[in-house]
């Protein structure tokens, strides 16, 4: 990771300091992820342990999106507690093609990787579609868990506010 994105993450959590209630704070990691990897679309899935549910407050073009804690590959991230990267997912059979067919969005790539509480446990995932210049790499995987460890806090605070 060059010094210039580590520099970018650190100039980021000055503005991370001034959120603290989801509707905010969602829209604006959202745009700064996308940045940092030049992705296309980004989505913020929150885990819903109670409802064995993933849901979106915010997805790039779609409306709201919920589905089973255990479905997609964005499921598999939940269960793994480990990022996905996948760059054919139209081959990849925890792709949920559906989501695609419903839209008219065509997805070519995936990056997916786990936002981690302070307890360890996942609370949600950061899921980047369609990297403009090519296939998501390793790189870009370190990168975007770096950018998850980073934002974990401000996205823990701004849950527990919500449920205020």
């Amino acid at each position: 990771m060059s010094l210039q994105i580590y520099q970018r993450i650190a100039d980021f959590g000055k503005k991370l300091t001034q959120l603290d209630h989801i509707d905010t704070a969602l829209p604006t990691i959202s745009e700064e992820a996308k940045a940092i990897v030049n992705a296309e679309r980004c989505s913020i899935f929150i885990v819903d342990h109670a409802g064995n549910m993933l849901w979106t407050k915010l997805s790039d073009g779609v409306g709201k999106i919920a589905i089973g804690i255990d479905s997609g590959i964005v499921g598999d991230t939940v269960k793994n507690k480990k990022a996905q990267l996948v760059n054919d997912p139209y081959e990849d059979s925890r792709f949920l093609a559906k989501i695609d067919e419903k839209s008219g969005f065509v997805t070519r790539n995936i990056l997916a990787v786990p936002i981690f509480n302070s307890r360890q446990e996942v609370i949600g995932v950061i899921q980047l579609l369609n990297k403009y210049n090519g296939d998501f790499t390793e790189n870009d995987e370190g990168i975007i868990s770096f950018f998850a460890n980073y934002i974990s806090g401000t996205l823990e605070l701004a849950l527990l506010m919500e449920k205020k």
